[in-house]
């Protein structure tokens, strides 16, 4: 069959993207991603180090950003996006915009990183008050919550999951679970958004389902990475009925806003603890040697996390705050 009429494709846009080096949802990122966009694709050297502070500070250095983006200046992309949430709020809200000026100079593009894109996401849905589920340890979960105070945000409640490994193994169920903990167990009351942190954690497909549920914005890193990137190219990602992608999805946002209830026909994994062996403690109570955590339990079935509850080490803990 003749097929030279039609011309051959159509003009390639692109956005490149620097990613950990174990980064593994690639498939999650294009999804986000209209027809006329392409990903390029680069990650950071190998490090024999887990998730944690010392890795998020070791794959954010300038002069690895700076040679991952030296990568990909021959497919001249348009915009270059670090796609790494702890890796960009590890130094703060200052060290974020440091590492966005290192890689656009070394691009000569606009460059974004996860975590500016999240406070970028806060400012669209006039967010003051902010739910986090997190896949990580303890410490690192807690510079998470120092990063978005830094920007005025107040973080209502915080649930993780003590990774170290693997996060990308992590079911939708579990997400799904660990959101309801973190918007409904929260100390200081109701949420203006919650929000999924961490680049190697699947949320595609529950995000709209977890908005129908909780009635407030979901938003998660891979997400608003994408979401801003393309902004970046004066496009728009591609997702429907996801609040912050989708206006029509929106019916007021900011405090005390809701957002329209579960649609006929759509299913949530139901209600209940993370794991098997999850449990909260009550109002006050706090296991030994672990501050501001409520609930440890064995991850199991989640590699990285083959915790004992009460366990010592953080990586082994699991909990809401």
């Amino acid at each position: 069959m003749d097929v030279t009429f039609l011309g051959g494709p159509g003009p390639q846009r692109g956005v490149g993207v620097v990613a950990p080096f174990d980064f593994a949802l690639d498939r999650e990122l294009w999804r986000w991603t209209p027809d006329e966009v392409s990903l390029h694709v680069t990650r950071t050297p190998y490090v024999p180090v887990e998730v944690s502070l010392d890795l998020a500070r070791m794959i954010s250095e300038h002069e690895t950003l700076r040679n991952a983006v030296g990568t990909l200046t021959e497919v001249t992309p348009e915009a270059v996006a670090y796609a790494c949430t702890s890796g960009s709020f590890v130094g703060g809200v200052m060290g974020e915009r440091a590492m966005c000026e290192a890689m656009s100079r070394a691009g000569s593009v606009p460059a974004v990183t996860t975590s500016g894109a999240l406070l970028e996401a806060l400012v669209e849905l006039d967010v003051r008050r902010l739910a986090l589920v997190t896949p990580y340890t303890v410490s690192v979960t807690r510079a998470l919550e120092e990063y978005v105070a830094q920007a005025g945000v107040e973080v209502t409640g915080c649930a993780y999951m003590g990774l170290t490994r693997q996060i990308w193994k992590v079911t939708y169920r579990q997400v799904a679970d660990m959101a309801r903990r973190a918007a409904v167990c929260g100390r200081l009351g109701t949420a203006d958004a919650l929000f999924l942190s961490c680049t190697n954690l699947p949320t595609y497909d529950v995000i709209p389902q977890l908005e129908a549920e909780l009635r407030i914005p979901v938003i998660s890193a891979n997400q608003v990475t994408m979401w801003a990137a393309l902004r970046r190219l004066g496009t728009r990602a591609v997702g429907p009925y996801q609040a912050l992608i989708d206006t029509s999805a929106r019916t007021g946002t900011g405090a005390g806003s809701t957002l329209p209830g579960p649609a006929a026909g759509s299913v949530l994994p139901a209600a209940g603890p993370v794991v098997p062996t999850g449990s909260v403690l009550p109002e006050g109570q706090e296991p030994p040697g672990v501050r501001g955590v409520h609930g440890v339990s064995d991850a199991q079935g989640v590699p990285g996390a083959q915790g004992v509850s009460g366990a010592p080490d953080e990586k082994q803990q699991e909990g809401w705050t």
